[in-house]
């Protein structure tokens, strides 16, 4: 938050308390920005924008770094800001922070070659021209940011607006605005005469008056119906978005996998986290050769795990209280519908914890499997084939994520699923490797953030045809003749006349 937007906060401001989730202790006290002040601090990051963009990206990227340098040596506080504020271990809360600097240092070094003005061929039509492309800041990127990976996520949009050259208004989730203020605090002491990057903290509201505050685009990660909501108000001003959504993902073993290897990337990546990862794994379809081996492992894998508030458990508490209804209510379908519990179950479900879950035998229509449960739960499904697995990886109506464990077909079966983003023997590989575009869709949203994708996706082209010499047909003029015609016609037959000609 700036000095300005503090000079403007009074006795009655309304605020909020950010909780601890593991223990329910207020963790920090934050205000509540009102339409006004969201427009205020727009207002200002234009202005910031202008001074931003005018910086060369050399100079932009030396900033960027000096700010990667500073978080990193801090990077022991920022992980414990995270922790408390989402109950996460301080393992994890490292390893989010590490990867989100990764994202800063290659966007910064990339920006350059990926933005930069670029030659493309004219073609022979136009050859007097000498033509170019390259991507221009929009000016401000609203980033509306979640709570389950509030450093790492958010940075996607963050980093990759600011390399561009853009200037950040940031509303990080009202569970976890100490880490936006975190983030804002660090850059602006890099970065302290001009409002680049600021925070605005609230709750919906704040979301909602961000959308309609005039920023040049706005980058949310969140459910889906909050998702839509966000594309509902940004309509208004014709504010256009990036979105990125919910996520049922999928793991495939093939018969030729790698078992043992399979069944710890399969349980990490739906109990990491407690299971609160968008990309983390809600499905496995396991071959029938293979089944029962991978689901041993699995469960033998599972039983030790176990998720509580002592220092060295390894799944933290489930941080938005109200999910727990929805991983409780997905686990008792399953079982209504025929299906068991082959670890965990209802009782699974406590007051902040929820234990890791197996569920074996479960309807593809049911809620377990078509909708997002957000918690470490996971429905285990034996298929005849791979074939039969594709077609109900991709029978939902999302497509972030997906997995694929097998040693001959790995990159065939990764085509073949309808997903943003796949790893091949591995788990969730993708989003560690910033040069990778991040993003789903259907109902898990549209754009991309990371890699040159990243970038550009904050960014408009800008083409520019500059005439070298005079041409030889004069085409674009009243004054075009007919020989001028016939000689058009002449090139363009023979640059594309060949093989247009249906074979009979």
């Amino acid at each position: 938050m700036t000095p300005e937007m503090t000079a403007e906060m009074t006795a009655t401001r309304q605020t909020f308390d950010s909780l601890n989730p593991r223990t329910g202790d207020v963790v920090g006290t934050h205000p509540v920005h009102t339409p006004d002040e969201v427009k205020a601090a727009v207002d200002r990051a234009q202005e910031a924008a202008a001074w931003w963009s005018g910086l060369s990206y050399d100079e932009r990227a030396d900033l960027l770094t000096l700010w990667k340098g500073v978080m990193t040596r801090r990077i022991a506080q920022l992980a414990n800001v995270v922790h408390e504020e989402t109950g996460k271990p301080h393992s994890d809360a490292t390893l989010e922070a590490a990867l989100a600097l990764d994202h800063v240092s290659w966007a910064a070094k990339r920006a350059k070659k990926v933005l930069g003005r670029q030659k493309v061929s004219a073609g022979l039509v136009m050859a007097n021209q000498a033509a170019t492309v390259q991507y221009l800041p929009l000016g401000v990127i609203g980033v509306i940011g979640p709570w389950n990976y509030p450093v790492f996520t958010p940075m996607g949009s963050i980093a990759y607006a600011l390399a561009a050259g853009n200037a950040v208004v940031f509303k990080p989730s009202e569970l976890t605005p100490g880490v936006g203020q975190w983030l804002a605090a660090t850059f602006a002491e890099v970065v302290p005469d001009h409002p680049v990057f600021q925070v605005v903290t609230g709750l919906g509201e704040t979301g909602a008056a961000l959308c309609r505050s005039g920023v040049n685009k706005l980058a949310f990660t969140g459910s889906t119906a909050t998702g839509k909501k966000v594309m509902a108000a940004c309509a208004e001003t014709l504010t256009p978005v990036v979105i990125e959504a919910g996520g049922k993902d999928a793991v495939l073993v093939d018969e030729d996998a790698d078992l043992e290897a399979a069944a710890d990337a399969a349980l990490w990546g739906a109990c990491s986290n407690a299971g609160q990862t968008c990309v983390g794994v809600e499905r496995i379809y396991v071959h029938d050769r293979v089944y029962d081996e991978f689901l041993s492992q699995l469960v033998d894998k599972a039983r030790d795990l176990t998720a509580d508030d002592s220092p060295d458990s390894k799944i933290g508490p489930i941080t938005m209280p109200s999910q727990l209804g929805v991983i409780g209510s997905h686990i008792q379908d399953a079982i209504d519908r025929g299906g068991r519990a082959v670890l965990g179950g209802p009782n699974a479900v406590g007051d902040r914890f929820v234990q890791p879950t197996i569920l074996v035998d479960v309807p593809e229509d049911s809620s377990a499997v078509q909708e997002e449960t957000f918690g470490p739960t996971v429905t285990v499904t034996r298929v005849r084939d791979m074939d039969e697995a594709v077609a109900k990886a991709n029978g939902t109506r999302y497509g972030l994520g997906s997995t694929v464990f097998s040693k001959a077909r790995g990159m065939e079966l990764a085509e073949r699923i309808r997903s943003g983003m796949t790893a091949v023997n591995g788990m969730i590989t993708f989003a560690g490797i910033p040069a990778l575009p991040f993003g789903g869709v259907g109902d898990s949203g549209f754009g991309r953030i990371h890699g040159p994708d990243g970038l550009k996706e904050f960014t408009y082209a800008k083409a520019i045809a500059r005439q070298r010499f005079k041409p030889a047909l004069a085409l674009t003029t009243f004054a075009r003749t007919a020989k001028a015609d016939n000689q058009l016609t002449q090139i363009v037959t023979m640059l594309h006349g060949r093989g247009s000609t249906l074979k009979k």
